[in-house]
């Protein structure tokens, strides 16, 4: 590894928490650059010119700029810890359908929930439950028997998953009914590297 990587994040977004988390657990070297949402820095025409969809996160190596959380996951996994994306096919699909559950049903379920408990978004509370349990449910069973969602050492999936399932419960959303993905979370809790995201004070939380 020849030079440091730049993350534009911010510190309440759970997308850009996974890359942080993966850099942090990968000793990938980085540097953290928090984007000012609130005073719409995101909008601004240097921000746009690296991620022209105004989101965080994003990322700068080098001259190699990359954005959408998990298209850096698989990035930063292909490039510098390529343990955590398997070359076995069967186990890169498995890894490919965590990242798309992330990407669906984690972020209309729990994710969105927190939303409308952090940001006041206009969101649909009942319909982000549903979608939580739903998608909740589905790891618990996955997670039987298991450490992590894929094989027998943590992925990508693993990052993918953690940050919005963990802070569910600023959404209103209950973990206490899943054992299996507390469990999972503790596990992933306790590799060396690993770095928290910041609690709010909502919901479930509060």
């Amino acid at each position: 590894m020849t030079q440091t990587i730049r993350i534009h994040s911010f510190p309440l977004s759970g997308h850009a928490h996974r890359v942080e988390l993966f850099a942090s657990l990968t000793g990938i070297a980085h540097e953290v650059i928090n984007v000012d949402l609130a005073g719409g820095e995101h909008k601004q025409a240097a921000f746009l010119a690296l991620n022209p969809a105004g989101q965080v996160p994003v990322i700068e190596d080098g001259s190699t700029v990359i954005s959408d959380s998990n298209a850096i996951l698989v990035y930063l996994a292909r490039k510098y810890a390529p343990s955590w994306l398997p070359a076995d096919p069967v186990l890169e699909a498995e890894v490919q359908k965590f990242l798309t559950l992330a990407a669906g049903e984690i972020a209309f379920g729990p994710a969105a929930a927190r939303l409308i408990n952090v940001f006041n978004a206009p969101l649909d509370a009942e319909f982000c439950a549903t979608v939580a349990g739903r998608v909740l449910g589905k790891i618990d069973a996955h997670m039987e028997g298991r450490r992590f969602l894929v094989g027998d050492a943590p992925t990508i999936a693993d990052v993918a998953v953690y940050s919005y399932v963990a802070h569910a419960p600023e959404g209103g959303i209950s973990l206490d009914p899943y054992p299996n993905v507390r469990a999972l979370l503790a596990n992933i809790e306790n590799l060396q590297g690993f770095k928290p995201m910041p609690a709010t004070k909502a919901g479930l939380a509060a």
